[in-house]
This record gives C-alpha cells, structure tokens and sequence, in this order.
C-alpha cells in the first residue's frame, strides 16, 4: 500500500507557473496509474490529467491542456504537475491520487490520494 505526499502549490499572479509533486512511499509509483483532480465544490472531484500505469501515455483536460505538463520523476518515486500560464479560475485545492488501474481519471477508481495542495491564482 503507497502513501501520497503532496508538496508544491501556494500563491500566484495570473500567468505565472507553480510546479505541484505527488511523492510516494511504499511502493514504486511507476507501477502505478496516478491522476491529478480539482476539488469542485458541492461536486465530486474532477479529474485534469493522469498517467497510464502501462504505457506512460498523459492525458489532459481541455481546461488545462497546453497549459499544464505532467511528468513522472521516477528517481524520486514522484510525478509532477507544471502548472503555466495560471488563471484565476484555477484557484482550488489539487488532489493526485494512484491506483494499479490503467487510468485514473475519475475518483472511484483511486484508492490512494494524496493530501491537497491549495493553490490560489490572483492578482
């Protein structure tokens, strides 16, 4: 069983970038499905990008595609959100979550979740 420790995130201007990472213990996080999700209020979290467990293939929400970049870092057990060009409405707390599935995309299907990172874009 992995733990998920979140570090990254905080306070910035619109356009500028944050660098979100999901580290893990307990196992090997390559092996992993590992998803990054929204916490939208009064609804269940969403999902804006992921990794295959099988093929390293990212997927990405239209909202943040060409904007956000993930990455695994697999000498630190790690994947990683590159946040650019941040708007305002991407002010939220920033989940990742894992699971041996092929895809995380939706949040049942995740049983490991990181902490939370906020993070607030304002000007």
């Amino acid at each position: 069983q992995i733990q998920l420790l979140q570090s990254g995130g905080g306070l910035a201007q619109p356009g500028e970038s944050l660098t979100l990472s999901c580290a893990a213990s307990g196992g090997n996080l390559e092996r992993y499905a590992v998803g990054w999700f929204l916490q939208v209020p009064g609804k269940e979290r969403e999902g804006i990008a992921g990794v295959s467990s099988t093929d390293g293939r990212f997927w990405y929400d239209d909202s943040v595609k060409g904007r956000f970049i993930m990455t695994r870092d697999n000498a630190k057990n790690a994947v990683n959100l590159q946040m650019g060009s941040l708007k305002c409405e991407d002010t939220d707390v920033y989940y990742c979550a894992a699971d041996i599935n092929a895809w995380v995309r939706t949040p049942e299907v995740a049983r490991y979740w990181g902490q939370g990172s906020p993070v607030t874009v304002s000007s």
